[in-house]
């Protein structure tokens, strides 16, 4: 049996979620065996935080009385005492020797702050289009491994875990959907790399029961502008909404994400931190 890399700790984050949990805590676990596992509750109601500890009494559950949504996530870090944490979902789980690979990577790159990996989507192994996209990233990739991104997907990345507590976690409020962009460019503007390495599998298998629909979109439409005015230089934040205005205005559930960014407006200038111009050069390349 291989042995566990203990460099390197997974954190679980769910709601809801009990047989899903279970089945990809058990893929998890064999392909990983022995490794390190947080479950982050998002204060489920149908008792998934007692079917992981008596499934799985060897894994660590963090219960949250409120549903945090992608922040649940930060619960979980701050209790995995390992320098790299791979991010899973209730529907997904890492290929055998990816955890491994990654930490590696980490150890060799000390200016690494996120490992994106090649995600496989459903039983037929489709890649999730987001990787075919980090694999064209126009940035240069020099001086690293795989290809320079600005981006990642949660559930198929890897972070140096003191990278990511520094730039504060995923943010509260930005629920599930879109939340990555905003923790990706505060990590960058922290002098962090990341970068996609395809040899880094991941598989999801999202749940056919609750499929993605208008509630989703609709965050994902409300975080993008979130994200633009929150760090976007003005002029690029002008062009970003007026092109997803244009966009999406025939869907209903992304007009109401452009609105629930409107109501946002206050926070937003409040907060508002624009990146230094090679930086915004950059997202501008994306």
């Amino acid at each position: 049996m291989e042995r566990p890399d203990g460099r390197v700790g997974v954190v679980v984050v769910t709601r809801d979620r009990s047989r899903t949990t279970l089945e990809s805590l058990h893929h998890l676990l064999e392909s990983n065996p022995g490794a390190l596992v947080t479950v982050v509750d998002n204060a489920s109601s149908d008792g998934t935080a007692d079917a992981v500890t008596d499934r799985y009494p060897g894994v660590t559950v963090v219960r949250l009385p409120a549903n945090l949504g992608a922040a649940g996530r930060n619960s979980g870090v701050s209790v995995t005492p390992r320098p790299y944490i791979a991010f899973s979902d209730d529907d997904s789980w890492w290929a055998p020797g990816a955890l491994t690979r990654a930490a590696d990577l980490f150890d060799a790159y000390p200016d690494l702050g996120v490992v994106a990996g090649h995600v496989l989507v459903g039983p037929e192994e489709r890649v999730d289009p987001v990787c075919d996209l980090m694999a064209s990233s126009p940035l240069s990739s020099e001086g690293g491994p795989g290809v320079a991104v600005l981006g990642f997907v949660a559930c198929g990345a890897v972070v140096r875990r003191d990278a990511f507590l520094r730039a504060g976690g995923f943010r509260l409020g930005f629920g599930i959907g879109g939340e990555e962009e905003l923790l990706a460019i505060d990590l960058r503007a922290a002098g962090w790399e990341l970068r996609y390495c395809a040899d880094l599998v991941a598989h999801h298998h999202p749940a056919t029961d609750r499929p993605p629909g208008a509630d989703r979109r609709r965050r994902q439409a409300r975080n993008a502008i979130r994200t633009v005015w929150l760090r976007r230089r003005f002029g690029s934040g002008l062009r970003c909404t007026a092109a997803a205005a244009r966009a999406g205005w025939g869907d209903p559930a992304v007009r109401l994400g452009l609105a629930d960014a409107l109501g946002d407006v206050p926070w937003i200038w409040r907060e508002r931190l624009p990146v230094d111009h090679p930086l915004e050069h950059d997202l501008g390349l994306l």
